[in-house]
């Protein structure tokens, strides 16, 4: 079942209660984690927390609690929930303050661990592919907030997936400025052609992705020449292979790009063979 810790006071789904004057919900002023849960043990827990604690220092945010006591409670927070198979998402906001934007008037942040199951979309979709359009909404300028933050508001991310949900697609692809393929609502974008592995940089404006990371060195171990460059939807088009990288998400292929059939319009042989890695890897 959920199990929720809210400022050192364990809730379930029912009891969990926020301030409507949290700052984390009048302005987005906050950051947060996604953490997969597999066979009962925390993956990649050191490195969850090393980003949201260095996202938090970003943003002058001091998270009130020691490094290493924090993964302890995530772990009780595991514990209690009874779920071997979990999603953790760990919250900082700059907690309870006035209608005003100031954040000196916060006394002290407030953090929320919420431990649940999640689901992006259906099983079958691990086998089919999804579906992928091009969103006309943009990801921020990595100039107005660095892309590195992983903040709480999300809102351009959402309106993307909205415009998924309107053109009956599983997922969105967003773009840069410039026109470059940036990153999905919440994932990372791969390529895969002649068995090379390209992935956007971090310069491009995307969130320096965990699994990202792992896939990366999976993809290296399995003899792929792996390259970070920027990508354009012609590439996606005329991939062998192309598919999204997440916490949530896990490693999931693209059948399709605005139309467009990618490769064989199923999960090709180097995309197989990370998933099969991957579930390896975490277990």
């Amino acid at each position: 079942m959920a199990t929720i810790w809210i400022d050192g006071e364990w809730h379930d789904r029912t009891t969990a209660r926020v301030s409507v004057f949290d700052h984390g919900l009048l302005y987005g002023d906050g950051v947060f984690e996604g953490i997969r849960v597999y066979a009962g043990k925390i993956f990649k827990l050191q490195e969850h927390l090393d980003r949201l604690y260095d996202c938090a220092h970003a943003i002058l945010l001091t998270v009130p609690i020691p490094k290493a006591e924090f993964g302890r409670v995530l772990e009780e927070a595991v514990k209690r929930s009874g779920l071997t198979e979990a999603y953790i998402r760990p919250i900082v906001t700059r907690g309870i303050g006035d209608l005003g934007i100031d954040p000196r008037n916060c006394a002290k942040p407030t953090v929320i661990i919420i431990v649940d199951k999640i689901a992006i979309w259906p099983p079958e979709r691990y086998q089919q592919g999804l579906a992928v359009v091009t969103a006309g909404t943009p990801i921020p300028h990595r100039e107005s907030l660095s892309p590195r933050i992983k903040s709480l508001n999300y809102l351009c991310h959402a309106m993307a997936k909205m415009e998924a949900n309107i053109a009956g697609a599983d997922e969105a692809l967003m773009l840069d400025t410039t026109g470059h393929v940036a990153e999905g609502t919440g994932q990372n974008i791969f390529v895969v052609k002649q068995r090379v592995v390209r992935t956007p940089p971090l310069y491009a404006g995307i969130l320096a992705g965990v699994t990202r990371t792992v896939v990366m060195q999976l993809a290296r171990d399995a003899g792929c020449e792996v390259k970070e460059e920027m990508i354009n939807r012609f590439d996606i088009y005329t991939a062998d292979e192309a598919f999204l990288t997440g916490t949530a998400s896990e490693i999931a292929p693209i059948r399709s790009y605005d139309g467009r059939t990618v490769g064989s319009g199923a999960a090709g042989p180097v995309t197989r063979d990370l998933m099969a890695r991957f579930q390896v890897c975490v277990r």
